[in-house]
């Protein structure tokens, strides 16, 4: 108890978003960021090899600046809150029907850049939240060129064509897989790791994800 006042002292809890302390009775977001960030629309389809999928938030603005720093400069506390925000957006879309937790693994070369791997602590948020253990169930065979910097869909989905490999085909035959990732752009990067688990032959794979793009960036 001492140590966690005093941890309070000296680190005292920022809005994930917005970087502002917290007040009192606050948790993880400001009111104003939890309350005026619009959140992302329930999906009126899928997309390729993915059967259903869901966001929290846009990727602009502060959602984006947040996540930068949680990839990036070490920010990995924020899993918690992206966990709990995730899970509640899964709930509340009837998302939750799915024999396997996963998510899209960094390759061994960014891993040990990195230090972690930012999509393993969404999972273990979200299944946190959900009572599900995450399995994983992908490798990524070689570190490709970052997908931000490649434009255009057909070269984003060359870039990202064979690269990963599913661990164990008999763990996901016949299963409904719920894949998580941290932001969904052009989804190349997601659709190939479906592709695969399709493959190896899973039944369907439902994909949630922090932040999604679609939108146009405002200045906040």
């Amino acid at each position: 108890m001492l140590f966690e006042r005093l941890k309070a002292l000296l680190f005292p809890p920022k809005c994930v978003l917005c970087g502002r302390l917290l007040e009192r009775e606050e948790t993880d977001l400001c009111h104003e960021c939890r309350t005026d960030r619009p959140l992302y629309p329930r999906p009126s389809g899928g997309k390729e090899f993915i059967d259903r999928w869901t966001a929290v938030w846009y990727y602009d603005s502060m959602v984006r600046r947040s996540l930068l720093r949680y990839k990036f400069h070490g920010a990995r506390h924020y899993a918690s809150c992206y966990g709990r925000m995730l899970a509640m957006k899964l709930t509340e879309e009837d998302l939750t029907d799915f024999d396997l937790l996963t998510w899209i693994p960094v390759s061994a070369k960014r891993l040990r850049k990195r230090g972690y791997d930012q999509a393993r602590l969404l999972a273990q948020a979200v299944g946190a939240e959900l009572g599900r253990e995450p399995t994983p169930t992908l490798r990524k065979k070689w570190d490709n060129p970052p997908q931000s910097g490649i434009s255009g869909p057909a070269q984003r989905r060359a870039n990202v064509l064979g690269i990963y490999q599913v661990l164990d085909p008999e763990r996901v035959r016949g299963k409904k897989i719920l894949l998580l990732d941290d932001i969904l752009t052009t989804s190349a990067t997601a659709s190939e790791c479906a592709r695969m688990l399709l493959t190896a032959g899973a039944e369907r794979v439902t994909l949630g994800a922090v932040a999604a793009g679609g939108r146009k960036k405002d200045n906040r």
